[in-house]
């Protein structure tokens, strides 16, 4: 079983970073990906920058605080330039006005946005010919009021379409997630960090945003929460289950994390 314990931080200049602390069994092996091992205790402390600005070193029981903490230290620069890179990616990313011709993202497809006002018409949100329409039932003169209206709009389209959609894809895995009896409950939401949750009661948390990317990646998500309701924790053997159900799962997650700035962009 894994140990998370949040707060301890590093100083870099004049900067502050804050890392958090998995414990794992001495023997174990971490299965990040694009960890950073931390010599001479190669294959026992390893350090991941996230792009959603985390920083996770994962520790045997038996390594020090001090241990850990010297590690950090040791690799402080490449943590730095690693929040740094993340936050240049996001900073290059515009936020949305709202307007015609910007994009918006449905299922891993890239789709213009396309501003239309017919009184005529009720305020609607539609896919027509690779284009996102949004009709306003009413001329709107303010820009930041029309803005709101507009992505209220397609807030509210996203919420719909992520209900059905998650719905579809949670009943197309159940089936790989043999250890799951029934339907799970689920709701959507809006979240900043963190693609999907599960409960100890397994009830799932799925981000709303996560409708913009490819099923391949929605399956990925509800897989690895669904994965929770078998082992509530990230130890050897949730990914052993994980990759025992989607083999690939390390390539779509890259494919998610990639795109993941565009996607959470409102």
């Amino acid at each position: 079983m894994e140990d998370t314990i949040r707060c301890p931080e590093i100083y870099y200049g004049d900067d502050i970073i804050a890392y958090e602390v998995v414990r794992k069994p001495a023997k174990g092996k971490c299965q990040s990906t694009n960890a950073l091992p931390y010599k001479p205790a190669a294959r026992k402390i390893r350090i991941k920058v996230h792009p959603d600005g985390r920083v996770v070193v994962t520790a045997p029981e038996e390594a020090t605080e001090a241990a850990i903490h010297e590690a950090v230290r040791k690799r402080v620069r490449w943590i730095w330039q690693g929040l740094h890179g993340f936050a240049k990616q996001m900073n290059d990313v515009l936020p949305k006005c709202y307007i015609s011709g910007e994009t918006q993202f449905y299922l891993g497809r890239r789709y213009v946005l396309k501003v239309l006002t017919d009184p005529s018409q009720p305020s609607s949100v539609k896919l027509v010919r690779g284009k996102f329409n949004v009709n306003l039932s009413q001329e709107v003169a303010n820009k930041e009021l029309r803005a709101a209206q507009i992505k209220a709009l397609i807030d509210d389209w996203y919420h719909i379409r992520a209900r059905t959609i998650f719905a579809e894809r949670i009943e197309a895995m159940l089936p790989k997630a043999s250890w799951v009896t029934g339907m799970p409950d689920f709701k959507v939401m809006v979240m900043q960090k963190q693609w999907g949750s599960c409960s100890a009661k397994g009830k799932l948390v799925l981000n709303r945003h996560l409708i913009k990317a490819p099923k391949d990646c929605i399956d990925y998500v509800i897989l690895h929460e669904l994965c929770h309701i078998e082992v509530h924790n990230h130890s050897e053997q949730f990914w052993r289950l994980l990759t025992q159900v989607m083999p690939e799962w390390k390539a779509v997650k890259t494919k998610l994390d990639d795109m993941a700035e565009q996607y959470l962009n409102e």
